[in-house]
Order: structure tokens, then C-alpha cells, then sequence
């Protein structure tokens, strides 16, 4: 009973601290109404009464829709206690009575007509406050060049998918810079410390300053702007923007104007040096300590408001100084006071990334020390619950609340990649933990636009109780809605999808694609899949079997695109393997046919499939950079950001390849003379007689990636030739050879 009471205070809290400042009816209710004009069209969205009450949630204090009407001549009512509940609610009726369905890819939108009766009232209620969204690396990963048109559509996918609290946090570099001029730091210090765009995720969270900086001018004013639009959109709604503040993290200038001060320089992180890492950590007992904090928070929120959660990392993939549990207390108290200084409503939103990244120095004392802010002020994000649950082990974070969140995705990476089962089953088994916290589930991914099927799976859990009854007609009505129409050979592709590529188990399931078509290439190279390939080759067989009825379908040819490349990526793995056999057993000739199939026609063939898609280039990808810069020079420095990211990461190969893609553009300018090189100095080889030097290669394909990354070639942004016929032709020449066992 004692359990439940607690759990009962902690929801109030949250409510309290929350849920005052969500905008009212009127203003929520107008902009779904402004949203479904967007999403059908003025005349359709005619067809729906959009409407949104408080008292619909009066008893439980949860976000619940209504749906009624509907049916010749008659419109559709929605009713929402909330935008959000209410655009969740349209959502729900154009899925399930309409066969509609919203994705990044592009959306299937063809309304039957007369629009469907809704048979009996239909009242939905969440089963928990909060739908989280966002990780802090996805504003770099995917958002950081979007301008405020692809913004919207964002802003308009989270309100149908039920989200109501997510990170917003353009433009706080502006406000910082605001702060260090405050606080004595001179521009060219400021300048020297912010690292480019395209990092800004890991500047944020400490991990790193100064690389591929400095930030433009045009860039604060453009971010500020920007800002504004995002958080009076997504309050339009009724969503709770999540702002950043201080985690005590400070450029080293600081310490040129208060010599005094007590800070820490804390380790290198990943793989680079202290030109680029290294951050210094203002010491929590530092007088200096509130004052940036409430400096930072106090400027912030007299420039955007405030919806009182505010994101801070201190210690995100790093080391703390000390592990005394003092120390870790003192740290965290800090960063909680500095923000209730400027706002007493503050509840602090923390990624429990930290915890699950470095079990073995966050034992029970450690994770407890972090843990100690006033109960109910902490909302914890169990950031990789689907595969590695940190509730578990941590008493549902020790009282706190908790939003058990799906990560999945790592770096952007394209490929096929879910764990659908344990994310089906996990938000359910959270809620039943004994004396369990739990207060939303959540979507963390490090980047979007791939496995869409995952996130429409999470984001409907996050308004049901129980898990979905089975998966199998789950993702049968899925593919149905996605294409607009029942077809039993794209369901059937989909089934074996589920069960091969969407079925992943265990701790060891990460959504990082770690496959050597994107990976500097070696011979120590691991090519084990958890899933049997034949499924992924007759899932590639049934989809172009089904293109006579779906080739119409932009989501159908996007799909066919993406099932083409994740089969191309098992075939460079094969060929791989076959070529190093080669080479191990000295055939020079083998080593040539394989290597000579995959560096001279696979990876060429790969490049124009992706080409005819116009999610899969990357000339999209880099002019969406330049489209942010206001002269040449800015656009070259943007677009040079944009190639670091994909490839190298840091100056040199620091993290390389981790936020690989395939794009049309890259595999041809970037993946493919790296593999032609490695066949080649294989066959040198082999014919000298002397041992492959990796070193050696290393050296030389740096020169490569190099070449690329510095390049200014531009690429198109427009999709070329035929998805169907590129995909059929590589179907054709490549699947009877594996059905045959005959690479």
C-alpha cells in the first residue's frame, strides 16, 4: 500500500510541477484543426469537429480522446483533454478506420468516402503521464540542419504520435554566449570554445568543445529564431518542451577571468585529444557554481518561457572525479539548486545513459548519490530499456520517476534493425515491476528516418496497457495502411521481416550497423547477423513479386529501395567473406573474382539503386546544410560539418564511421575506392608474396576518407532512374546465385 502512495505523490508532483502551462482549450484545439488542414487538405479536414476539453480527463488525470460520428453526411467528432490527446485521437481514427498512415517517408492519406462511422463512442485514455521524444544526439544526428518548414512536420508527426514532452534546445548556444560575455570571456574565447553544428550535441553534454567550430553569427541569430517557432508550436499543442540548463561544465577561459575557481579537467573522450576534449568541471561547492547556473537559466527563460523541466547532463560517457558518493551528491545537488534558484517548479529531466554505460563504477552507492534530488523533482529516462533496462537493477530508479524509453537506433545508421518483441513487451512488464515508478515510455533514438515500422510500434504502446496480442497481424494490417491497400506478398515480406530482422534478443542487440559494407574494411571484419539472411532474400523476392499492384506507392518504392540495400548489404558480407578465404588460402584468382564483383559491381549497382530515392541521397543531405548558411564561405564550412559527421567524426577517424549511411554519392565517392583499395593491396599481396600490412592501409585509406571529407563536389538532389527496374535487375543477377549457393 505504502508503494502505491508514493507512486500516487510522485504523479501529482509531476502534474504540479508540469502540467500548469500547456496553453488553453481554444488555442489547443485550433492548432489540430490547423494540423489536419496540413495533413488532408482544407475541404477534408472540413469533414471533422475538432474539439479539446480538461474535464475529458477529469478523473484520471491523464490524456484521453474521444472519437464519435462519422458516417454519410455526418462529421467526425474528436475530443481531446488535451492538443496532443486530440491530434492522438485523429490519428487513431485515420489508422484504424480509415487505413491511413503517417511516416517520415511520406504519408498515406486516401480517406475512404463517406469517412467511416465510428460504431460506438470511443474513449482512449494513456496509461501513463508522459510520451517522451528525442535524444540529446538526435539534434545533431538528424535535426540540425532542418529549417522551420521540415520543423512543422516534425512538430506535426509528434502531436499524432501522442507525444507531449520532448527536448527543444535550438539556440541555447545564443544564450550562453550571451552568459560567458556576461561573466568576462572575450568573443574570439567564446568562439574558440563552441565546437561546428553538426557537434553540438556532445559540446552540450561536455563531451567536447572546440571541434569543427567556430559557430557564424548568422548561425545564433537563425537558431534563436528558429527556437521561438518550435516551442510556440509545440505549446500550440499542449506539449511540455524540454529546455537545457547548467551541468556544470565551463570553457577553460573561464578560469583566465576568475583564477580562483575550482575545477576539475575531466578525461578524453572518444579518441580525442584535449584540443578537442577533456571539458572542465566547475567544482559543485565553487561559489561561481549558482551564479552560471542561474545566469544561464534566468537568461534562457526570459527569452523563451518556460514549461519548468530542464535537461542536464554532467556526466554523460564520462568518468565523475571521484567516486564518493559525497562527491556525486554535491554534483547533483548543484546543478538542482542552480535551477530552482530561477524556477521553483523545476523538475529535472536526466538521461539515465550514464548508468547503463558504465555499470561497474555506478554501484548501488553511486547511482543512489545521483539519485538524491527531492522525490518527484527527478524524471529519470531509462534511455535503452528495450534492450538493457536500468530500472531493474536500480529499485525503479530508488523512488524516482521513470519513463522506460526506446533507443534503437545509434548514429543515424541506415539498416534494417528491432527488437520488436522486447519492445512489445517491455513498457507492460515495466509498469508490473514491483513498486514500480514508471511515469511514460518514450522514443530516444540517436536518429530518425529508418525502421519506421519500430516507431510506430512504440509510439501506438504508448497509449495502450497491454502489449499488442500479436505481432504477426500487427504488422500485416501495418504493411496494409503503408500501402493503402492488402496485398499478401508485401505481407507476407513483412512477416519474414519480423521474424528475422525485427526480431532481435538480448543485451547484445544494438541498432548500430557495424556491417563491412560501411566499415573500414579489414580482415579481422565480423559479419554474424542474429537473423537468417534467406529471410531478408525472400522478403527482397516477395516485395518486387508485389510491385504489379504497389510500384504506385512512394512508401511501397521507398520500402523496395530499403529492402534492395539491406540485401546488397548481406551480399557485400558474403563476398567479403569469400574474398578473404580467398586470400587466406592464396587463390589469387578467387580473391579477384570476389573482390572484383564486390568493389566494381555490387557497390556501383548499390549506388544507383539508392539514387532513385530521394531519402537516400546524398546530395539532399549536404545541400540541407548549405541551405542553412547566408554566403559560399559559410556553406563550404556547413557542408564540411555535414562530412565529418557521416564519415571520419573527428580529424583523425576519431570515431570513424559511426554515424555511417548508405546514400547515393557516398557509397560511390566514400565506401567504394576504400573497398577497391583493400582488394587491391590484398592482391599485391598475393602476388609479392608478402603479408597484407593493415597499418599500412590504414595510412593509405585515410588519404582516401580524407579526399571525400575535404571534397567539394556537388551531388544530386534529385532522385535518378527507376527504383523498380534498378532493384529488379540486381534481383536478377544476384538471387539465383545465393538461392543456388553459387556467389
Amino acid at each position: 500500500m505504502e508503494a502505491v502512495v508514493v507512486a500516487a505523490a510522485l504523479g501529482l508532483l509531476l502534474l504540479a510541477a508540469a502540467g500548469s502551462s500547456a496553453g488553453d482549450e481554444a488555442r489547443e484545439a485550433a492548432a489540430v484543426r490547423e494540423l489536419l488542414a496540413r495533413l488532408l487538405g482544407p475541404g477534408p479536414a472540413a469533414s471533422f469537429s475538432v474539439s479539446v476539453e480538461r474535464a475529458l480527463a477529469a478523473e484520471s488525470g491523464l490524456d484521453t480522446y474521444r472519437l464519435s460520428g462519422g458516417g454519410p453526411g455526418a462529421q467526425v467528432r474528436v475530443i481531446g483533454s488535451t492538443g496532443v490527446a486530440a491530434a492522438a485521437g485523429l490519428h487513431r481514427y485515420l489508422r484504424d478506420f480509415c487505413g491511413c498512415h503517417v511516416a517520415w517517408s511520406g504519408s498515406q492519406l486516401r480517406l475512404p468516402q463517406p469517412l467511416p462511422a465510428v460504431p460506438e463512442e470511443l474513449t482512449e485514455a494513456t496509461p501513463n503521464r508522459y510520451r517522451y521524444y528525442q535524444n540529446v544526439c538526435t539534434q545533431s544526428y538528424s535535426f540540425v540542419w532542418w529549417d522551420w518548414a521540415r520543423w512543422e512536420q516534425e512538430i506535426d508527426w509528434m502531436a499524432l504520435n501522442g507525444i507531449n514532452l520532448a527536448l527543444a534546445w535550438s539556440g541555447q548556444e545564443a544564450i550562453w554566449q550571451r552568459v560567458y560575455l556576461a561573466l568576462g570571456l572575450t568573443q574570439t574565447e567564446i568562439d574558440e570554445f563552441f565546437t561546428g553544428p553538426a557537434f553540438l550535441a556532445w559540446g552540450r553534454m561536455g563531451n567536447l568543445h572546440t571541434w569543427s567550430g567556430p559557430l557564424p553569427r548568422s548561425w545564433h541569430l537563425k537558431q534563436l529564431y528558429l527556437q521561438h517557432r518550435i516551442l510556440d508550436r509545440m505549446r500550440s499543442f499542449g506539449m511540455i518542451p524540454v529546455l537545457p540548463a547548467f551541468a556544470g561544465h565551463v570553457p577553460k577561459a573561464l578560469t583566465r577571468v576568475f583564477p580562483q575557481i575550482s575545477v576539475t579537467q575531466m578525461g578524453s573522450w572518444g579518441h580525442f585529444n584535449c584540443s578537442y576534449s577533456c571539458s572542465f568541471l566547475l567544482a559543485p561547492e565553487d561559489p561561481l557554481f549558482p551564479i552560471v547556473g542561474s545566469l544561464f537559466l534566468r537568461e534562457l527563460t526570459k527569452e523563451f518561457g518556460t514549461d519548468h523541466i530542464y535537461g542536464a547532463d554532467t556526466f554523460n560517457e564520462m568518468q565523475p572525479p571521484s567516486s564518493e558518493p559525497s562527491y556525486l551528491a554535491a554534483a547533483t545537488a548543484a546543478v538542482y539548486q542552480a535551477m530552482i534558484t530561477v524556477d521553483p517548479d523545476a523538475v529535472w529531466l536526466l538521461q539515465g545513459w550514464l548508468f547503463q554505460h558504465q555499470p561497474q563504477f555506478w554501484g548501488p552507492a553511486q547511482v543512489g548519490a545521483v539519485l538524491a534530488v527531492p522525490r518527484g523533482r527527478l524524471l529519470v529516462l531509462d534511455l535503452f530499456a528495450e534492450s538493457q533496462p536500468v530500472y531493474v537493477r536500480t529499485a525503479s530508479f530508488l523512488g524516482q520517476p521513470f519513463i522506460w524509453c526506446m533507443l534503437h537506433n545509434f548514429g543515424g545508421n541506415h539498416g534494417l534493425f528491432g527488437a520488436l518483441e522486447s519492445v512489445n513487451q517491455g513498457p507492460a512488464a515495466a509498469r508490473l515491476f514491483p513498486n514500480s515508478t514508471m511515469a511514460g515510455t518514450g522514443m530516444a533514438p540517436e536518429g530518425i528516418g529508418q525502421n519506421e515500422v519500430v516507431y510506430a510500434l512504440m509510439a501506438e504502446l504508448g497509449w495502450r496497457k497491454d502489449p499488442v496480442a500479436d505481432l504477426g497481424t500487427w504488422v500485416t494490417s501495418f504493411a496494409a495502411r503503408r500501402y493503402g491497400v492488402s496485398q499478401g506478398d508485401a505481407e507476407a515480406a513483412w512477416r519474414l521481416l519480423l521474424r528475422s530482422v525485427y526480431n532481435c534478443s538480448g543485451e547484445g542487440c544494438t541498432g548500430h550497423n557495424r556491417s563491412p559494407l560501411v566499415r573500414r574494411p579489414s580482415l579481422q571484419m565480423a559479419t554474424t547477423v542474429w537473423y537468417n539472411q534467406s529471410d531478408v532474400f525472400e522478403a527482397w523476392r516477395l516485395l518486387l513479386k508485389a510491385t504489379p499492384t504497389l510500384a504506385s506507392s512512394p512508401a511501397f518504392r521507398y520500402d523496395l529501395v530499403d529492402i534492395t540495400r539491406q540485401a546488397v548489404q548481406e551480399l557485400v558480407s558474403l563476398y567479403y567473406e569469400e574474398a578473404r578465404t580467398a586470400y587466406l588460402n592464396k587463390e589469387l584468382v578467387s580473391l579477384m573474382r570476389a573482390g572484383g564483383i564486390l568493389a566494381y559491381e555490387l557497390l556501383p549497382a548499390l549506388d544507383k539503386v539508392l539514387a532513385s530515392d530521394s531519402h537516400f541521397l546524398l546530395g539532399s543531405w549536404l545541400e540541407q546544410a548549405r541551405g542553412v548558411a547566408v554566403s559560399e564561405a559559410e556553406a563550404l564550412f556547413y557542408e564540411q560539418n555535414s562530412r565529418y559527421q557521416l564519415t571520419l567524426w573527428g580529424p583523425e577517424g576519431n570515431i570513424l564511421d559511426y554515424a555511417n549511411k548508405q546514400l547515393a554519392g557516398l557509397v560511390a565517392d566514400y565506401y567504394t575506392p576504400r573497398w577497391r583499395l583493400f582488394m587491391e593491396m590484398l592482391v599485391e599481396s598475393l602476388v609479392q608474396g608478402i603479408p597484407f600490412q593493415q597499418h599500412q592501409f590504414d595510412q593509405n585509406v585515410f588519404q582516401l576518407e580524407q579526399t571525400f571529407v575535404l571534397g567539394t563536389r556537388r551531388y544530386p538532389s534529385q532522385p535518378q532512374g527507376d527504383t523498380v527496374d534498378l532493384a529488379k535487375k540486381l534481383f536478377l543477377k544476384y538471387y539465383p546465385r545465393w538461392v543456388a549457393g553459387s556467389l
